[in-house]
């Protein structure tokens, strides 16, 4: 009981239109498109997320990426939807000096033909642990609801994995 107050549990949704990160227990949550903001010099950073990415590019030697945006796969630059993913999770979460690493249960939207490939679920899962997951389902299936994240009430409908 002491220990499911530290748990903490995120639900993300990702699309190349928008990005959902949402903590159902406090309500918290991230939505926007998933752009990152990314400048080059002296080095390589990130540099503003969403709404924000190309307002902070303005000016400096950088590009606005959206890693959700390709024709033919959900991720198209993983590196950069990892970083973007870790990013918004941080900012969700709070900068808590003992934050516990928090399930992430993310929901791929979108109905390519044929569904979403192996590489892509596997893509999908690694992004999340690079993130800090400390536990991953890949949910496809209907949007679910803050209380069944909250009870775990996804795991025998849709394809959880």
């Amino acid at each position: 009981m002491f220990s499911s107050f530290f748990k903490s549990c995120l639900y993300v949704q990702l699309s190349p239109d928008r990005l959902i990160v949402r903590d159902p227990r406090t309500g918290k949550q991230f939505a926007e498109i998933p752009e990152v903001g990314i400048a080059h010099d002296p080095k390589t950073r990130i540099v503003g997320v969403g709404a924000a990415a190309r307002s902070a590019v303005a000016g400096l030697n950088g590009e606005v990426v959206n890693p959700f945006a390709h024709p033919r796969s959900l991720v198209s630059d993983f590196t950069v939807a990892e970083q973007l993913l870790k990013t918004v999770v941080r900012q969700v979460l709070g900068g808590t000096l003992f934050r516990p690493a928090p399930k992430i249960v993310i929901h791929p939207l979108g109905d390519p033909a044929g569904g979403f490939t192996q590489i892509e679920r596997r893509a999908i899962r690694e992004m999340a642990f690079g993130a800090g997951a400390s536990k991953v389902v890949v949910w496809v299936g209907r949007t679910l609801s803050d209380e069944e994240i909250l009870n775990e009430k996804y795991s025998q409908e849709g394809d959880a994995e």
